[in-house]
């Protein structure tokens, strides 16, 4: 009577996602204890890695060491002002400041995984047709690929890649952030490679999305108004927004709402208009009711006494609507918690999410709440223990409306879960 034959082992189609944190100061350590608390995933199709810029001489050591220890195909990651990750207790945790190493490994069945790494002279001009940047990547558009994208800050051509992926795969989310720069030097990592400028990044398309959430850590003050007249980034006219649009600018100067907004803040938020007073601008020329989180925040750069004019961190068109903002640690929680809140929402009928990463300004974290983890401790209240990993950025690159910016001050998460 011949021998049963064990049943063969099926691999799941579930997608898997798993995350480790060391806070070891040796870097051989923390590879060793990273790789083994991330290596019961079985068959990783991808690695994301960072690392904190208190290892900025041994950059060069993280890959050979990762590789010796957990052979990995595709792999994307960056050095960071601090680095976050999932502790051996299942807590996340913020590390800033002093040494730490997050390594992620995600599962990624019927996902088809793309890592590439750009230099700012291989960029397409803003002018090429679409096909100049899907060569370039790689994917085709109908693939619909969900982008991370993790950049050296002293390199080029950042805000010009946004535009040109948005122009060439319009609807597919961008997320990231630019690395950290330790003695005039960034860690880029991509498979095998480590780089020190440029842009390294991740075309994931197939059975996943990325949802992203963009915490910009301001909540508004007063009415709307739509921009009568502006010059670049210098607005002169301001009219409300249900004032008749005509040809010729009729309203008030920047100045003059802003000095009559002022009287009516409580003290408290008065004083803080003096250092914390920024810009929003609606990104959706259609939605009638603007709500927070519609407008991209800028900073406002300066105001002529003389003329009343503002000058603003980024070109503004006639037409378009703005509202003056207040950014501080109240503020910054409460508009990441309501943009949490509006995610969970939104949720009800579609795919648990499997892992997520955070790319938060080096202005945010401690320094800004005055207790660590913050951010991260926010999002478990709202998504429990899904696996977050990521870096304290020196910009970060999320969606506002339908087009990808380059951000500051901001937290910015991209939550992955399957498509069905």
């Amino acid at each position: 009577m011949a021998e049963p034959t064990a049943p063969s082992v099926q691999p799941t189609l579930q997608m898997q996602w798993v995350s480790a944190l060391s806070t070891q100061p040796s870097l051989e350590a923390a590879v060793q204890e990273v790789v083994a608390r991330a290596q019961r995933l079985p068959a990783p199709d991808l690695a994301f890695v960072f690392i904190s810029a208190a290892f900025a001489s041994e950059y060069s050591r993280l890959l050979p060491l990762l590789q010796a220890a957990l052979p990995l195909t595709a792999l994307i990651g960056c050095s960071g002002g601090g680095v976050l990750g999932v502790t051996p207790d299942a807590q996340v945790q913020e590390v800033e400041g002093n040494a730490a190493l997050s390594l992620t490994l995600a599962y990624l069945p019927q996902v088809n995984v793309q890592p590439f790494h750009l230099s700012a002279a291989a960029l397409p001009d803003l002018d090429s047709p679409p096909d100049a940047w899907i060569d370039l990547i790689g994917v085709p558009p109908q693939d619909k690929p969900q982008f991370v994208l993790l950049a050296s800050p002293l390199s080029a051509g950042v805000s010009e890649l946004l535009q040109g992926l948005d122009f060439a795969y319009p609807g597919s989310v961008k997320v990231g952030g630019l690395a950290s720069v330790n003695g005039g030097s960034s860690g880029l990592f991509c498979n095998r490679d480590y780089h020190l400028d440029g842009i390294v990044g991740v075309a994931l398309s197939g059975n996943i999305v990325m949802d992203a959430i963009v915490a910009q850590g301001c909540r508004p003050i007063g009415a709307a108004y739509r921009v009568a007249a502006a010059e670049r980034n210098i607005l002169t006219q301001l009219e409300p927004v249900d004032a008749e649009a005509t040809d010729s600018a009729t309203g008030e100067t920047p100045l003059a709402i802003l000095q009559t907004l002022f009287q009516d803040l409580n003290d408290a938020d008065r004083a803080m208009a003096q250092q914390s007073l920024f810009v929003g601008v609606a990104q959706s020329a259609f939605k009638q009711e603007l709500e927070q989180g519609d407008f991209l925040i800028r900073n406002l750069l300066g105001v002529d006494p003389k003329s009343g004019a503002i000058a603003v961190g980024d070109r503004i068109r006639p037409g378009q609507r703005i509202q003056f903002h207040l950014r501080d640690a109240a503020a910054s929680a409460e508009d990441l918690r309501m943009l949490l809140e509006r995610y969970v929402q939104t949720q009800t009928d579609r795919p648990a999410p499997v892992g997520a990463l955070m790319f938060a300004c080096m202005g945010r974290g401690q320094g800004l709440y005055q207790q660590p983890n913050f951010d991260s401790m926010l999002f478990a209240e709202y998504l429990g223990l899904t696996p977050l990993s990521g870096f304290f950025c020196n910009g970060e690159i999320g969606p506002v409306g339908d087009s990808t910016f380059l951000h500051g001050y901001t937290s910015v998460f991209g939550i992955c879960r399957p498509a069905r």
